[in-house]
């Protein structure tokens, strides 16, 4: 079946479908944040643990614990 020029062709279906996008980041964090009905708290750096990773490794052991707390909190989402 041809449309004349003019006209624009009839679609055999009504508007077209809503699209969702879930954002999975957020839903994983907040997913985590909460288990047990305790929230998880941010790992935070600890002055003392520096202090003496700095005397004992000569601050080596500086960089290993800063990378492994910032790891447990990406893993987590927090």
């Amino acid at each position: 079946m041809a449309t004349p020029p003019d006209q624009q062709p009839v679609q055999p279906y009504g508007q077209p479908p809503t699209i969702i996008i879930n954002n999975n980041n957020s839903a994983a964090a907040s997913a985590a944040a909460v288990i047990g009905g305790v929230g998880l708290r941010r790992r935070r750096q600890s002055l003392w643990a520096h202090f003496w990773l700095l005397m004992l490794t000569a601050g080596i052991g500086n960089v290993f614990y800063a990378v492994h707390v910032s790891r447990w909190n990406r893993d987590r989402g927090l």
